[in-house]
């Protein structure tokens, strides 16, 4: 199957960084969101992405012609013509099942269209088309024009046509993909980093460590370019709180449960980098100031 047009859905961190990583590898793409705001805002994050990876030499080209590889819309219509979709939207099945059914609706027969959720599992999601089996998982890590690596996961009817063709898109935008071969909600690495992240919370509720020290010995000791709480508060805590009770909900695994810490964090509105605080407090240009 041959991919010339890709269309986003979603202009967050995680649509504009799959954006982002399309353009740089040539391809035409068109990032959607509901509001003319999300999609500046989008665009904006990846322009500045972009001119420094040119500045350090790691993209071919210059900014302008990445940039110009990307259009932006608010009307999931133009999509009419995509080959591939990629859904970067609020990791809720409700909110995921509105967005898949107009994409049945709008898109060729023959498109693909993926998923970047974390923990849903791909069936549900693709219970909302009458095209399950070119419905397909793939979870990038964040942020994705860092991390060169997808989570690949076949849902319950996806079909190996639609496996390889986006395997193979993954390889040519620079992404190493891995195949998770059964749909269970939180996948492979989900679930891994769920069971850790959700017990380093626990020794923070418990006062055992503290957030800054986590961090700081899970990058010296482990490796990691960022630590878990710096990687919670650049995804969300509310996205995460939500991962961790959609494998919660299926396994009925108490391990998977989330911490009350996390819990009264949601509730309060602490989200992280995106509203200022999260594990961490962030100033008005978004630099770390200190703990939360």
């Amino acid at each position: 199957m041959k991919i010339k047009k890709i269309f986003v859905v979603g202009a967050g961190l995680m649509g504009s960084g799959i954006t982002q990583v399309c353009a740089q590898a040539g391809y035409s793409v068109v990032m959607e969101d509901v509001t003319d705001d999300a999609v500046k805002k989008g665009l904006d994050a990846i322009r500045w992405s972009v001119n420094k990876f040119v500045e350090k030499g790691k993209v071919k080209g210059t900014v302008d012609e990445v940039m110009g590889r990307i259009a932006i819309s608010t009307d999931m219509a133009d999509a009419g013509d995509a080959d591939f979709v990629f859904e970067a939207v609020f990791e809720d099945l409700k909110v995921k099942h509105e967005v898949f059914s107009k994409l049945d609706e709008i898109c060729p027969s023959h498109t693909i269209l993926a998923t970047n959720t974390s923990a849903i599992p791909i069936t549900e999601i693709a219970a909302a088309t009458k095209r399950a089996e070119r419905v397909i998982g793939t979870h990038f890590f964040s942020p994705v024009p860092m991390m060169p690596v997808v989570e690949v996961i076949r849902g319950l009817c996806t079909s190996d046509e639609t496996m390889q063709a986006t395997k193979e898109l993954c390889q040519s935008i620079g992404r190493e993909p891995i195949t998770c071969n059964k749909d269970v909600a939180g996948f492979l690495f989900t679930r891994l980093n769920a069971a850790g992240n959700i017990e380093i919370i626990k020794l923070v509720e418990q006062g055992v460590g503290t957030v800054e020290e986590i961090d700081k010995g899970v990058r010296l000791g482990l490796g990691r370019a960022m630590g878990p709480f710096e990687t919670g508060d650049l995804t969300g805590l509310d996205v995460s709180l939500n991962a961790y009770m959609n494998i919660y909900n299926e396994t009925k695994d108490p391990k998977f449960f989330p911490p009350m810490l996390l819990r009264r964090k949601v509730k309060a509105g602490h989200l992280g980098k995106k509203v200022g605080i999260g594990w961490y407090r962030y100033d008005d240009k978004g630099n770390r100031i200190g703990p939360a």
